[in-house]
């Protein structure tokens, strides 16, 4: 890669809106919204901008705690998954952040109202009471290799909470798999993107979220290029299967689409295979592509020519 070697928060956040994600509750956020800790992008602040709530901050704000406790939130991950790490992003809250927070987490089937997660005795600590500072970055590396669905952020005892992210691998319920084809590398079926030539503008993560891209930032774009050479992106697939069907969208992508792209598979034997020769592609196209190929595949290689953006990387088959 051309980018510094990555941290946990190279794996995508399963917590975020656009993943699916969703804060069911808070006992609190008289100053600003719950909603707000899981929304993509950096937090924003504009100074003496005041709501009737009072300086309108992008994060969840609680009140100021006059008796003891603590103020906390519960987040259904929009990808249930195995959590490598969070960060509590405090920024812009200085006089106003809680000088210590914790992370719980939580499986659970289908989908429980609120009260019954709220009082579920399953909550296991996957960050334990820690210090965290204002106006900054918080990360806490989790070694569990267990499987989550919800997560609760405990602040102590009140304040302001910019983001939250929640970094880890999608895990899919087992009971989903095995009904038919399905998109081998999508995040919450358990596709993961391992690497890539270049993540300049954006993540390659996004190729496999969940849904459509709505602007091109939504999506995965890599530096103009000034040699001979091409991008590319590599990908664990949910499972060893069969790939009937490549969708590769450039939705959103104008000027910037790439001319070119081809697919190949890696199989146990460790030799790759052509899936999809160099194909020309459209700007702003959603390409549905038939693959003519039986190899069983784990893994897959985009290679786009020369360089670009993609919104989405579909690839329908069956798990053998």
């Amino acid at each position: 890669m051309t980018d510094s070697p990555p941290d946990f928060s190279w794996f995508p956040d399963l917590a975020l809106r656009t993943a699916g994600g969703a804060v069911l509750w808070a006992n609190d956020d008289s100053f600003a919204e719950k909603e707000n800790l899981i929304k993509p992008g950096p937090s924003k602040y504009q100074p003496a901008t005041f709501g009737h709530r009072g300086q309108i901050y992008d994060g969840w704000e609680t009140r100021r705690r006059r008796e003891p406790g603590y103020d906390e939130a519960i987040v259904r991950l929009g990808v249930p998954g195995v959590i490598h790490g969070v960060v509590i992003d405090t920024a812009w809250f200085k006089g106003n952040f809680p000088p210590e927070a914790s992370l719980d987490a939580l499986e659970v089937d289908g989908y429980p109202p609120v009260e019954d997660l709220i009082a579920h005795p399953g909550w296991e600590p996957i960050v334990e009471r820690a210090k965290i500072y204002g106006d900054s970055r918080n990360p806490f590396e989790v070694f569990s290799q267990k499987r989550y669905t919800h997560v609760r952020l405990r602040i102590f005892p009140d304040g302001g909470v910019a983001r939250l992210r929640v970094h880890g691998e999608g895990r899919p319920d087992p009971a989903l798999l095995g009904l038919g084809p399905l998109d081998l590398t999508a995040l919450e079926n358990g596709g993961l993107v391992l690497d890539c030539s270049n993540r300049f503008y954006s993540s390659p993560q996004n190729l496999i979220f969940p849904g459509v891209a709505k602007v091109m930032g939504d999506g995965w774009e890599t530096a103009r290029r000034r040699d001979d050479a091409n991008d590319w992106v590599r990908i664990q697939l949910a499972g060893r299967g069969r790939i009937r069907l490549a969708e590769i969208d450039t939705s959103y992508f104008l000027g910037n689409s790439p001319g070119a792209a081809a697919l190949s598979g890696l199989t146990d034997d460790g030799e790759w295979v052509e899936l999809l020769p160099r194909t020309d592609l459209q700007p702003d196209t959603r390409h549905r592509l038939l693959v003519n190929s039986d190899a069983a595949v784990h893994e897959a290689r985009l290679d786009i020519y020369p360089d670009g953006g993609l919104a989405r990387l579909r690839l329908f088959g069956d798990l053998v």
